[in-house]
């Protein structure tokens, strides 16, 4: 049986910009084929929660080959379409410091993927904070398609 949502995406406004995609390469180093993250909508005023997008493209790398005549989004993009934002979401709160850094995924637990993910489908990405510290952080995220989960995940990152 799915999990109920982190938060209610509901009232959220969809169409708004918190953090856009030129800002993301601040915070994350990602770039081309590797980031999966198209923007960040929206981040709550204490910085424990965030939600943001990723757009299925058709001219993604791996849709020729990932199920050829039937592309599936790989469920390892998805992890770390939801890790570059839980990276984003810790690197906002360290910023008061001033100080940018790496982050690394660490870990991934209690993983379940729920539904496909195909291009054309926009896929919303939740984050909520578990565990936060000067080096490491732990988050639930989970993944959401036309109001259905498609993943959850718990990830575990640390700045290097």
């Amino acid at each position: 049986m799915p999990s109920d949502p982190l938060f209610d995406i509901s009232t959220i406004d969809l169409d708004q910009v918190a953090i856009p995609a030129e800002a993301i390469s601040d915070y994350n180093p990602q770039s081309g084929d590797m980031r999966h993250l198209d923007h960040v909508i929206w981040l709550d005023d204490d910085l424990s929660c965030g939600l943001g997008v990723k757009h299925v493209r058709e001219d993604e790398f791996w849709v020729p080959g990932h199920i050829p005549g039937r592309p599936l989004l790989p469920g390892v993009l998805m992890i770390e379409a939801a890790a570059q934002l839980s990276s984003v979401l810790y690197q906002q709160r360290m910023d008061s410091s001033g100080e940018k850094s790496f982050l690394g995924f660490t870990r991934c637990d209690n993983c379940a993927f729920r539904g496909q993910v195909v291009p054309g489908d926009v896929l919303y990405l939740l984050v909520k904070e578990k565990k936060f510290g000067d080096r490491r952080f732990s988050c639930e995220a989970q993944g959401i398609v036309e109001g259905t989960i498609v993943f959850e995940v718990d990830i575990t990152g640390m700045r290097i």
